[in-house]
């Protein structure tokens, strides 16, 4: 199922939660802008953060297959998709796979708790 290790998940989830709660993040649920720049435009306010350059840095060095996996797995912990239906989820990660995965997860101020959400459902635990 997941190829992708949940050490890995549950370290990007760790540092999202930490790059989303300071206080000067702020970022639209709603963006004006539905091209999808919008993501890049607002997280480059922040690019001088260190705790957004590492997550940055890391899904950046993930292979493009773990990058759609991620995805795939925020996709199932925001209930776009339930983990019987992993394959589709994966396969349409794949289908819009872009270079700009870091930007799309960290747009989204929950990813955390989606990123979270979809290891449970898939039977996986960020606790030891």
């Amino acid at each position: 199922m997941l190829d992708l290790s949940p050490e890995i998940v549950c370290m990007i989830i760790t540092r999202a939660r930490e790059f989303h709660a300071k206080e000067d993040v702020v970022l639209p649920e709603e963006p004006d802008n539905p091209s999808g720049d919008w993501a890049r435009q607002v997280l480059a306010d922040h690019e001088d953060d260190l705790s957004l350059q590492e997550i940055v840095e890391t899904i950046n060095g993930l292979e493009p297959d773990q990058q759609m996996n991620l995805v795939a797995l925020m996709w199932i912990g925001r209930g776009d998709y339930d983990a019987a239906e992993w394959e589709d989820a994966l396969e349409l990660a794949g289908e819009l796979w872009t270079t700009h995965t870091a930007q799309y997860l960290l747009a989204r101020p929950l990813v955390a708790d989606y990123l979270e959400e979809g290891l449970v459902s898939l039977g996986y635990s960020c606790e030891d």
